[in-house]
């Protein structure tokens, strides 16, 4: 029988404070908790695939790096990546890429309060 991988399924980010890393992505993004979360964690039932805060796994030392994360590309799908930029900056919300036209339409990148880049994208 041959094993078949169709993908990722499920994304988390580890994170120092999850109760404030979940406050932000609610407050900002509009994203809403799953009814449930295991513990030390914060589920969002986005689709296609779930998204989650959680603390740190044994052995991850997050002051460590220089910014969590570096390497993954993390995209989010919005309806309006201008108004969104918008109200992240004036929310004093680091951008790290200014909005521009991109691959899957308009697009920018701001830093989560953990420091991880989130791109979003109009699509």
């Amino acid at each position: 029988m041959a094993v078949t991988v169709s993908g990722p399924d499920f994304i988390a980010l580890q994170v120092r404070d999850v109760e404030a890393a979940a406050a932000f992505y609610e407050k900002h993004l509009g994203l809403r908790r799953a009814p449930a979360s295991p513990p030390g964690a914060v589920v969002f039932p986005t689709e296609p695939i779930p998204f989650a805060v959680r603390e740190p796994l044994p052995g991850v030392d997050l002051d460590a790096v220089e910014r969590p994360g570096l390497g993954v590309a993390l995209w989010f799908r919005t309806t309006d990546a201008q108004a969104l930029h918008d109200r992240l900056h004036a929310a004093g919300t680091p951008i790290l890429r200014a909005p521009e036209e991109g691959p899957f339409g308009r697009m920018f990148t701001f830093a989560g309060p953990e420091g991880y880049a989130i791109t979003t994208h109009e699509g």
